[in-house]
């Protein structure tokens, strides 16, 4: 599912992060340079030892009072018993770097005696412009069976060679990849030992905003660190939206990667995973993967070795007051379809490009980040019932969900027949010709040869073609001019631009 114009709840205009790969330590595996138009990636780390008898859960977050009419959380509980079952994950894996053909060559003139021995010799590697150069991360995971089953991000394990688990009480062990999900972040690790601590597993849908929690980990190698905060937000939909995130304002650093997120209960709720960042480093915001999302993922690791994903087959936009405006919305929410896949699941459900989808199985959809992060949970072949805003009333369409690794072709666009050129929206509007209908698979359709006025101003270019306005094929100039006329505040353009299909608001009042 793509999410082309406003795609998730958080714009890339309004935040502005980082890519640093998490839990990188001195050149993790995966680690990338802070790019400033970029999603943060952060992490967590820690250890583990044997669990005393257990607390009763509403004692291990009891709080404390510390003044009048002041109750703060007592987290030592949930330290003292929770962490021994948070491990630090060391990964060691290799990268190929480019290398002239002169780059191992020692310093000097050509006189030095060993110029030519160097020369000569050199790794043939370097002679073809790459060589192999190690690299090593460092991150955090949570042991959720006493077997030696662990729970960690994708990014922290990603390209490893070699991962070593290091439990609280010093003892370290060779760590396999049972799997990972870089559509979700979550990987899954064994360690061959027996009668290890567990954390206790939460339900991510029961917490709530403002609530308590802490991060156990190892933030820059400094191991077994505890950071705590509250929940600042719930769905929290970034980079594709596959992950409802949480957002706290724990403090999570490079090294906290795959560490637990804890409630006052002392139950994981969360995986932490990313972090927003200017600069690398934390900066009041910070993410965690839901722990009902990671166990779905865990499960099918488990049992399959593979991860499938549930697939809509749709291209949704983000729902504003133009587009409100345009379709006769009451307020500026919901998913915008744009596209459709053909042969897909909306296809074969009757969606239709210009449909709003306001709810998945009766959970309202506010910004269309929510669409695709609802999915997450889903399973290939799940049926939902989706109520879709069409023609000016809400319509219930069931369907049923598709895998997100079977391909699919796009969509033909909706026939339009030709028009004149004109239109009170300042364009110049002709009909494709045969030649362009066949090189752009377009089987009809308005080129748009000339821009300007309101049009112009929204990002109406040149070249587009016009394929429907407020979600009704036009094949006339009278017909634009009637949808135009009916029309008070604005209208939706649906056009094709290049090999991509998105809705452009246009103001005409």
């Amino acid at each position: 599912m793509q999410n082309v114009v406003a795609t998730t709840a958080i714009s890339a205009k309004r935040l502005t992060l980082a890519l640093v790969a998490a839990g990188a330590i001195g050149g993790a595996v995966g680690a990338v340079a802070v790019n400033h138009n970029n999603a943060v990636a952060s992490g967590a780390v820690s250890a583990a030892a044997p669990l005393a008898a257990p607390v009763p859960p509403a004692a291990i977050g009891a709080p404390t009072q510390v003044a009048a009419g002041v109750v703060l959380p007592d987290f030592t509980q949930i330290v003292s018993r929770m962490g021994p079952a948070v491990v630090n994950i060391q990964v060691t894996g290799s990268t190929k770097t480019s290398a002239g053909p002169n780059a191992r060559l020692p310093r000097g003139n050509e006189n030095d005696p060993f110029f030519e021995f160097f020369r000569r010799f050199q790794d043939p590697r370097a002679q073809r412009g790459q060589r192999e150069v190690p690299v090593f991360g460092a991150g955090s995971g949570f042991i959720i069976s006493p077997d030696g089953v662990i729970l960690t991000n994708a990014h922290v394990v990603r390209d490893a060679s070699e991962v070593t688990v290091k439990l609280q009480d010093r003892r370290e062990y060779r760590a396999k990849v049972l799997g990972s999900d870089p559509k979700t972040d979550v990987a899954v690790l064994k360690i061959e030992a027996k009668n290890l601590p567990v954390v206790p597993i939460g339900k991510s849908t029961d917490l709530k905003v403002g609530e308590w929690v802490i991060a156990i980990g190892s933030p820059f190698g400094l191991e077994s660190s505890v950071t705590a905060g509250v929940v600042s937000a719930k769905g929290r939909s970034i980079d594709d939206g596959h992950v409802p995130f949480i957002q706290t304002d724990v403090a999570v650093n490079p090294g906290n990667s795959g560490g637990p997120l804890f409630n006052t209960r002392g139950e994981v709720i969360g995986i932490n995973s990313q972090i927003y960042s200017q600069t690398g480093g934390y900066q009041g915001l910070s993410f965690a993967i839901p722990i009902d999302v990671a166990n779905r993922i865990k499960d099918q690791i488990v049992t399959t070795g593979k991860v499938q994903h549930a697939k809509l087959g749709v291209t949704i936009q983000e729902v504003n007051q133009a587009f409100a405006d345009s379709f006769n919305l009451a307020s500026p929410e919901g998913a915008l379809v744009s596209n459709i896949e053909r042969g897909g699941a909306a296809d074969k459900a009757g969606l239709k490009s210009g449909d709003v989808i306001r709810k998945l199985n009766g959970q309202p959809i506010i910004a269309s980040g929510d669409l695709p992060a609802m999915m997450s949970t889903s399973k290939p072949g799940d049926r939902v019932v989706l109520d879709v805003w069409r023609d000016g009333k809400i319509v219930q369409i069931p369907a049923k969900l598709g895998n997100a690794s079977d391909k699919v072709a796009a969509a033909e666009p909706e026939a339009v027949d030709a028009a004149e050129p004109g239109g009170k929206l300042g364009l110049s509007l002709r009909p494709l010709e045969p030649i362009e209908k066949r090189q752009s698979g377009i089987a009809s359709g308005l080129v748009i040869e000339d821009a300007g006025g309101a049009s112009a101003s929204a990002g109406v270019q040149a070249g587009d073609v016009l394929l429907s306005i407020n979600g009704r094929p036009v094949s006339s100039v009278a017909q634009v001019r009637d949808v135009v006329g009916k029309s008070t505040k604005s209208v939706a353009l649906l056009i094709q631009r290049g090999n991509d299909r998105i809705f452009i608001p246009v103001r005409i009042g």
